[in-house]
């Protein structure tokens, strides 16, 4: 993990990478609306998400990297074939656009990013459920046994 001065001086080689990522996101998500379920669209995507995921976590935006790597695990391990359909690509599309304005919202003191996840939770789940995905591993819900036992007189 960066220090401060170490944070300060990587900030601005991340948020130029960030936006041609985010860029080429966008580009990719375009295609895909134009050619359903491109092998090759679909594994830029997934490279660019990567790509993003990793440099957030070496600049210590864990938010943003967590996020990254929650959409990149959807669109790669669908449990059938992936579709991304209408309203998937919305659902994508949405993801992306928070996290541009992730990006955006980066304090540049201090490179964090002071955001709730509520909002990355509800993108998440839609895309999930847009994928045919929603309860697994990667979203949740989280569900819990109540184990009981039986009273013991003493």
């Amino acid at each position: 993990m960066l220090n401060g001065k170490e944070r300060q001086a990587s900030l601005p080689e991340f948020l130029v990478e960030a936006q041609a990522l985010q860029t080429k996101m966008q580009e990719c998500c375009q295609h895909l609306e134009l050619i359903r379920n491109d092998k090759d669209a679909i594994d830029c995507l997934l490279v660019s998400l990567h790509t993003l995921a990793s440099c957030a976590q070496g600049l210590g935006v864990r938010s943003m990297a967590r996020f990254s790597r929650q959409i990149h695990a959807l669109l790669s391990q669908p449990q059938d074939p992936l579709n991304l359909h209408e309203d998937a690509l919305l659902a994508l599309r949405n993801c992306l656009t928070l996290l541009a304005w992730q990006v955006e919202l980066i304090d540049p003191r201090t490179g964090q990013l002071g955001l709730d996840d509520e909002e990355e939770s509800e993108l998440i789940t839609a895309l999930a459920i847009q994928t045919g995905q929603y309860g697994s591993a990667i979203t949740g819900p989280k569900t819990f046994t109540l184990i009981t036992f039986p009273e013991r007189s003493v």
